[in-house]
């Protein structure tokens, strides 16, 4: 798993740094046969307000985006890495209930 990190705007120091690659090895540790590069923009925007914005490849699927504004930095990539987490799940889900043969319920009506 390689991370690179963007910082636009923001005055943030290694503590910050450290947090988010913590976060992202926590919500990916079950997905690293499966994770290339992840990339994470993190920016203020105005009115007090942070962006985490984070892409991460799925091997061999491609590219998960998971992107979360909140008025706390570290709450944004909190959620931001949560989300990523499941959105990385339910591809695998999707994935392996295809290779199975199995229909979608939509699709049976």
């Amino acid at each position: 798993m390689q991370i690179s990190v963007h910082i636009n705007e923001a005055d943030l120091g290694e503590s910050l740094r450290s947090y988010l690659e913590r976060r992202l090895r926590f919500a990916l540790a079950r997905f690293r046969d499966r994770v290339g590069l992840i990339t994470v923009r993190l920016s203020a925007e105005g009115r007090g307000r942070a962006r985490c914005r984070v892409i991460a490849e799925m091997l061999p699927f491609g590219r998960i985006i998971a992107e979360e504004t909140r008025p706390d930095l570290f709450a944004a990539v909190d959620c931001a890495t949560a989300m990523l987490s499941r959105r990385f799940g339910r591809q695998l889900d999707r994935e392996r209930d295809s290779r199975l043969g199995r229909e979608s319920v939509r699709l049976a009506a």
